[in-house]
């Protein structure tokens, strides 16, 4: 008989935590405030993706006006882009990446570069380098946006310390990549393979709410496209698997040399080129857009912009462009990296992967030319982030084509592979490696110094140069920001 109301005790003690659970104000909070903010992502991205359209188009336009008229108008819009980025939006340089995983790993830097006025500054200022010309993607710049959103959002209610860092950060990166793309999948894997490094049971369910919010979004606004159109490319099981190898290797060889030049600028650029980035940031950058403007007639106005275009084209095959695409693609990438501005490279790098690709083909007869480009693509991809899984998982869902599955893995294993032979360190890890050595404060000088002793460049950090990098993902506070 005593046994009887500790057993009733028993079965009602998980209805009425369950009861509470239910019915905390605190618990709907945060949940509105995921919810909520997960669709504003998903709007912001589709608002951003419609803006990078109408900048796509009317640089266009300006190409049908005559193709010499970058030669003003990049220089120009990209020196603006530049002063107004270090005048006003510092922290919103570079591809918004490296400082989104520097953020997860940093408290100091974290408002700093996720909060709303530098999410509003990265969109403007990539719609205006989108417009002059520059060789940038909308897709990394996304994912800062998505970042900002959330972890602003945040403030308003209190979460735990591991929601707030892997959660509602890594939701927000998500989510920006997946409206971007309109591919869900890629964008949870991206969250877990690059930005994290890990997965956090406890954050699966946040990252998995934003994204499928943002995507409802996107698909409700844009539709369910694939970003790059259909295809039906396959590679039959014979010696077209020739074609697998190749590409991911040669994908995994380019890709590698990307990173380790990109690594190298965010170092410093050397001899007068590197003193003029960092003593006028603003000249240099307009010393880029002319660089641009001269490539880009060199390549008959093929790589300006994202080079969505160009890539659907080689895709699709309606379009044979210039055998020198792929490489002055990159060139142009490079460039517009080391200008300073804000500005994605993952459509960039997709459509140099493309690019590759067409040149592949003429070497490998015995594959389907549009499976060599799409291959080509997924590789170069894989060679740059060294994320084979989301390189795969985002051309697959971009192409809608799942025959492709086995031979894209296979291709992105191998370059990823391949890449850490020339590049050891992944390009986002290292960017945001860098990002936090320059953002962290200078030791004052020892004691023992003097007036009459002054720092030399090797013992004082703030006179050395090396600290000074020209471009990209330079935090705010640092010389080259300011």
């Amino acid at each position: 008989m005593t046994m009887e109301p500790l057993k009733r005790a028993l079965r009602t003690a998980p209805i009425r935590r369950m009861r509470h659970r239910m019915l905390s104000p605190r618990r709907w909070a945060r949940v509105l405030v995921l919810w909520g903010g997960s669709i504003c992502v998903g709007g912001t991205a589709v608002l951003f993706a419609m803006g990078a359209e109408k900048a796509n188009h009317y640089q266009h336009k300006m190409l049908e006006i005559s193709p010499y008229l970058p030669l003003l108008v990049m220089p120009a819009g990209l020196a603006l882009v530049a002063w107004i980025t270090r005048r006003f939006f510092a922290g919103s340089q570079g591809s918004g990446i490296p400082q989104t995983i520097a953020a997860l790993q940093s408290e100091r830097v974290r408002d700093k570069v996720l909060s709303l006025r530098i999410a509003f500054g990265k969109i403007v200022l990539t719609l205006i380098g989108l417009l002059s010309g520059a060789s940038i993607g909308r897709e990394g710049p996304s994912v800062q946006i998505g970042a900002a959103i959330m972890h602003s959002l945040g403030k308003f209610v209190r979460f735990s310390k591991i929601e707030m860092e892997k959660g509602l950060i890594l939701a927000g990166g998500a989510a920006g990549v997946a409206a971007a793309f309109n591919t869900p999948l890629a964008g949870i894997v991206f969250a877990i393979e690059e930005m994290s490094r890990s997965f956090e049971h406890r954050t699966s369910g946040t990252i998995l709410t934003g994204v499928i919010l943002a995507g409802i979004v996107s698909m409700a606004v844009l539709g369910n496209y694939p970003y790059f159109g259909y295809t039906s490319a396959w590679v039959p099981l014979d010696q077209a698997w020739i074609a697998v190898i190749l590409c991911g290797a040669g994908g995994g060889l380019l890709g590698g040399l990307f990173a380790r030049l990109m690594i190298a600028m965010s170092r410093g650029l050397p001899g007068k080129v590197g003193q003029l980035s960092r003593e006028h940031p603003v000249k240099f950058a307009s010393a880029c857009g002319l660089v641009l403007a001269i490539i880009g007639l060199m390549s008959g106005s093929t790589t300006y912009g994202t080079g969505y275009a160009e890539a659907r084209s080689i895709l699709e095959g309606n379009q044979q462009l210039p055998a020198e695409f792929g490489v002055m693609k990159f060139v142009a990438t490079l460039v517009s990296y080391a200008s300073g501005i804000p500005g994605g490279i993952f459509a960039p790098s997709l459509s140099v992967g493309a690019g590759f690709g067409q040149n592949f083909t003429h070497f490998m007869p015995y594959a389907p030319a549009g499976a060599i480009v799409v291959l080509a693509m997924a590789g170069y991809f894989a060679g740059v982030v060294q994320a084979p899984i989301t390189a795969f998982i985002i051309v697959i869902e971009m192409t809608d084509n799942h025959n492709m599955v086995l031979p894209l893995m296979t291709t992105a294993l191998i370059a990823s592979g391949v890449s850490r032979l020339i590049c050891p360190k992944p390009l986002y890890r290292a960017l945001a490696e860098r990002f936090l050595d320059l953002a962290r404060p200078i030791e004052p000088p020892p004691a023992a110094t003097t007036a009459a002793e002054p720092a030399t460049a090797a013992s004082d950090p703030a006179a050395a140069p090396a600290a000074e990098p020209p471009a990209g993902d330079t935090p705010p506070g640092t010389k080259a920001a300011t």
